[in-house]
């Protein structure tokens, strides 16, 4: 069982920026993707931005440029610095965890654990 934990959600003005964290249990398989997904009132989940043990990467159109995945495989620690924000991306943000996992996706169905997700509040 992989246990997730986000923090760092918050209210800012847009132009902003944040960055949010997800602290994982020990993964039992080697390889995994770690995964940000959003989902705001009205609106589907939308993946936002994914990353593999090994560093790989894959983002939604929609943040390129703006969001940054990283981790810290030491800490077991998943972030997503978030500068430019807009209004639009006002959401609460979950982070995810998929093993096995080698290419990195934001399809929500290939993931299996979930965090119990965080707030970002973007105002204009």
């Amino acid at each position: 069982q992989v246990q997730l934990v986000e923090s760092g959600g918050a209210s800012v003005q847009a132009g902003g920026s944040l960055r949010l964290s997800c602290a994982a249990s020990t993964f039992a398989y080697s390889d995994y993707c770690l995964g940000w997904f959003r989902l705001a009132p009205g609106k589907e989940r939308e993946g936002v931005a994914s990353i593999t043990r090994t560093g790989a990467i894959n983002y939604a159109d929609s943040v390129k440029g703006r969001f940054t995945i990283s981790q810290d495989n030491a800490l077991n620690t998943l972030y997503l610095q978030m500068n430019s924000l807009k209004p639009e991306d006002t959401a609460m943000y979950y982070c995810a965890a998929a093993q096995p996992c080698w290419v990195p996706n934001t399809r929500a169905s290939n993931y299996k654990y979930w965090g119990q997700g965080t707030q970002v509040t973007v105002s204009s």
